[in-house]
């Protein structure tokens, strides 16, 4: 029988992790989804994670969590990070980084699931390490009872994540994009067997420019006078994929985007 894995895109504030949390019970039973897997990076007021929203997430029915280039912004996550066997940071930082490059979740039926994330380069602003190399490097590492493996690649450039998605065609089970926060119609198996998406887009307020208030960020790109980027409220959705995946081989049966409108919450 397949495994059911549900990807979640960025969750932005409030409204993202209210949303997600009041989803996840009955999309989770519907779809009898076995592992869910979140970028939660933005949940701390659009901008990091702290230990208690972690909390809250692992006991909303978040399995495995991924965090991209805002990972360290609210330093107390950091034990949390080293800590715990659920979350990961970005593989292609560097090896003194704190926290795990690689988190297994093992479901109901026994069959292993692994996470990683990775970060693109190009216009990230970032100091990461190829996310190639870095991939290749934590797969080699992986136990050989895990054939199961999903990679959230936290990307500006859409080429980058394209390009990530044939260099691990048929050695991972999912690639899905994260960090623009806006979802592509470019979902896909490709021939190896892997399911591709170039971004979920986001779990959170859609009546924004990318979470935050539309009227702050206008008045900001207008005037060029710095202004508060506070997170929105209005029209709130659940955005990410469901992937069936054949638990001897990996290889990705079906992948299907989700868009699920919960409103104002």
């Amino acid at each position: 029988m397949a495994v059911k894995l549900l990807c979640v895109g960025d969750v932005v504030g409030a409204p993202g992790r209210k949303a997600l949390i009041e989803v996840l019970p009955k999309l989770t039973t519907d779809q009898s989804i076995d592992c869910v897997i979140a970028n939660v990076e933005n949940a701390a007021d659009g901008s990091g994670l702290t230990p208690a929203l972690y909390t809250k997430f692992a006991e909303g029915g978040v399995h495995l969590m991924t965090m991209g280039d805002h990972v360290y912004r609210r330093r107390d996550i950091i034990a949390t990070l080293e800590r715990s066997d659920r979350i990961v940071r970005p593989a292609n930082l560097n090896a003194g980084a704190p926290g795990h490059e690689v988190a297994i979740y093992e479901t109901r039926t026994g069959v292993r699931v692994a996470a990683i994330a990775l970060l693109g380069r190009m216009y990230m602003n970032v100091h990461a390490d190829n996310p190639f190399h870095a991939v290749d490097r934590v797969l080699s590492t992986l136990p050989g009872d895990v054939n199961i493996v999903v990679v959230d690649m936290h990307a500006e450039a859409t080429s980058e994540g394209i390009a990530m998605g044939w260099h691990l065609d048929g050695r991972v089970s999912v690639v899905f994009g994260t960090h623009t926060h806006v979802p592509t119609a470019d979902e896909t198996i490709l021939p190896g067997g892997t399911g591709y998406i170039t971004d979920v887009g986001m779990t959170g307020p859609y009546d924004s420019v990318l979470g935050r208030s539309k009227e702050n960020v206008l008045s900001s790109m207008i005037s060029a006078v710095p202004s508060p980027f506070h997170v929105a409220t209005e029209d709130v959705r659940v955005c990410g994929v469901i992937a069936e995946v054949e638990p001897k081989t990996g290889r990705c049966a079906a992948i299907e985007r989700v868009c699920i409108p919960v409103g104002r919450v």
